[in-house]
């Protein structure tokens, strides 16, 4: 799949099980970004930039099903031993899905859910401005058509990649300041949506706002950053919260999925306040309660419905 070379080096990434990777590729697989992402016989692939230096991304499952493989290949190999954890949080590799499930159970309707579909995690995302990016797009938008308009931008201010080991990775995602400058007339969005998504990627290009952050109180000034930005709403904010910050509390209450699917369980949830309070139950993982429900539309419809 990828051409041997000996700029390449790889790391075992373990994890608790049970994790459900054919999940989590799905996952993926619905919203990967043209030319920068591809899924490809169980393997999870795309181009990356980390410390200055540009190669090749490539995630499967062990044989033994008990870790996973991440290998990098290019100029970027020589940062492997800094990529295990960022590559470990894209693919939530520090859950505890025991305390997660026990928690969860505790409410009948998500206990028949995580029975169901037992080591399901909380997809990540190799770049916070990425996902931020993808996110913006996706306000009021299906997930196909924040998936085609992404696509749109990597064509207009990404970088392509020559002579790329794999066909399906020709493009590397855009950097903050070119998507900050380059004209996106005709994009497929609302004039609103393209002024707030060019007034984050300026913030971070100029280092106003860094979106990699930890835990804790940064987290916290992250939201109040974002939210006070014009065009930014409470659902963004949680759903960059979920995978790109890793807070496994995050909750996007105004999602219209998950909204839908709690009134149909509980016909009494009637408003967004009854949803917020429902939900309250499951804290402080209220991030997998989401991914529960969005896995069981996505098992009804067989698409990949939420984010």
């Amino acid at each position: 799949m990828l051409e041997t070379s000996h700029l390449q080096a790889s790391r075992n990434l373990p994890f608790k099980p049970p994790f459900d990777w054919q999940r989590m590729l799905n996952f993926f697989a619905a919203r990967m970004t043209a030319g920068v992402e591809a899924v490809v016989e169980g393997v999870y692939l795309r181009n990356i930039e980390f410390k200055g230096s540009v190669g090749t991304l490539s995630v499967a499952m062990a044989p033994s099903q008990d870790h996973l493989i991440a290998t990098v290949h290019g100029e970027v190999s020589r940062h492997i031993d800094d990529l295990v954890e960022p590559i470990s949080h894209m693919f939530d590799l520090y859950a505890a899905p025991d305390d997660i499930d026990r928690c969860l159970s505790v409410d009948p309707w998500l206990a028949s859910l995580v029975q169901k579909r037992p080591g399901l995690r909380v997809p990540g995302a190799f770049s916070g401005f990425e996902l931020v990016v993808r996110t913006i797009v996706g306000q009021q938008v299906s997930v196909k058509g924040a998936t085609t308009i992404v696509g749109r931008l990597v064509q207009r201010a990404g970088v392509q990649v020559p002579e790329s080991p794999v066909e399906q990775l020709a493009w590397r995602f855009p950097t903050p300041d070119a998507l900050a400058r380059v004209d996106l007339d005709k994009i497929g969005m609302p004039g609103k949506r393209v002024e707030t998504l060019q007034r984050v990627a300026a913030a971070v290009a100029s280092g106003e706002i860094s979106l990699n952050v930890s835990h804790g109180d940064e987290v916290a000034q992250l939201r109040r950053q974002l939210l006070a930005m014009p065009g930014i709403g409470p659902w963004t904010v949680e759903y960059i919260a979920m995978r790109a910050w890793r807070d496994p509390d995050a909750w996007p209450a105004s999602d219209l999925v998950l909204m839908n699917l709690m009134t149909q369980h509980d016909p009494s949830l009637t408003r967004l306040a009854l949803h917020k309070v429902r939900a309250e139950a499951w804290k402080p993982w209220r991030a997998y309660a989401a991914m529960h429900i969005w896995n069981s539309a996505a098992d009804v419809a067989g698409k990949a419905k939420g984010g």
